[in-house]
């Protein structure tokens, strides 16, 4: 078993629900307004250390007060945070978001010191980080440091997990660094072209991945569940269902759930499967990171749906 690195990005999400979205130019009365910690790389570092992974957490945020809170959520989740840079010139990311009554979530996201990261910070935090088998990383950030900690990753041996996420922030070329990539619909149509509605088209993106230099993929599908592809043999995995009630951080919570799996040297399959499980458990609470369970959280969802992994076959 070994530590997990992500690297990404570091927001305070915004969130605001509401029944129905106004359209362009409308005003709607919402039902409440919260204010939570976010972002791609913290969502997945937070999913890892709740697990029960050592996890370190690099990153970019500002001296104000949504970075300090943002400082305090990690530890408090047991992140090290030793490696989260502070700028002065630019203020903490922020993600405004809407979810509508079918929990459906639409977001703008304002980069600002999440673009502060650099790849000189990269290697500086690498050459602190010595025990992580596995890097997350995702898209969020500076094109230079998604790439420099790809390949700082590589020189340590670890196993690189790709979360080409968000779809506008996608680097084609970072592709081939990694090991695993874990994209949404979305993210495999701006990537691939191919529209995944099912698992044969989804078989077709991963195929496509497998031509660009990337064996491993999980193809996320949503509600329809994810479509493994390990070195050109497929496994389909069914989606865990459950009432939804947010779905800002799924793809996160998933990716995280991913990464703690493989650290513990299972395979796809086993590891698709248990972050099936934590990201149905996730949709059902508010809160991209409050929404996140522990292991002992994740045993009690299985012992009442009547469900095993790897870590509780017995149940």
């Amino acid at each position: 078993m070994g530590d997990i690195t992500v690297v990404g990005s570091l927001n305070v999400d915004i969130v605001a629900f509401t029944n129905d979205y106004p359209k362009r130019g409308e005003t709607h009365f919402g039902e409440k307004m919260l204010t939570l910690p976010g972002g791609k790389g913290a969502n997945q570092a937070v999913t890892c250390a709740r697990l029960g992974k050592k996890v370190h957490m690099i990153g970019s945020i500002g001296t104000d007060f949504y970075g300090d809170n943002m400082i305090k959520a990690m530890k408090d989740n047991g992140v090290d945070t030793s490696y989260i840079k502070r700028v002065e010139e630019l203020s903490t990311g922020c993600a405004i978001i809407t979810i509508d009554h079918t929990a459906e979530n639409t977001m703008l996201v304002i980069k600002g010191a999440n673009d502060c990261l650099t790849a000189k910070d990269i290697q500086d935090a690498f050459s602190n980080v010595h025990n992580s088998k596995i890097l997350l990383v995702q898209m969020e950030i500076p094109e230079e440091a998604v790439i420099e900690a790809m390949v700082q990753a590589k020189h340590k041996d670890m196993f690189v997990i790709l979360d080409p996420a968000p779809a506008d922030g996608i680097v084609k070329h970072a592709l081939p660094y990694a090991d695993l990539i874990v994209p949404n619909q979305q993210e495999t149509k701006e990537l691939t072209g191919i529209n995944v509605s099912d698992v044969n088209t989804a078989i077709q993106a991963a195929e496509y991945f497998s031509h660009l230099g990337v064996k491993n993929s999980i193809i996320k599908m949503g509600e329809k569940g994810s479509l493994v592809y390990e070195n050109g043999k497929v496994e389909y995995v069914e989606a865990v269902k459950v009432k939804a009630v947010d779905t800002v951080g799924a793809g996160d919570s998933f990716a995280g759930a991913i990464g703690f799996a493989l650290a513990d040297g299972k395979n796809l399959v086993a590891a698709a499967k248990f972050a099936s499980i934590v990201a149905a458990i996730k949709v059902s609470k508010q809160g991209a990171q409050s929404g996140i369970p522990n292991l002992e959280e994740v045993n009690q969802f299985c012992l009442e749906k009547g469900i095993s992994y790897y870590l509780s076959e017995t149940l």
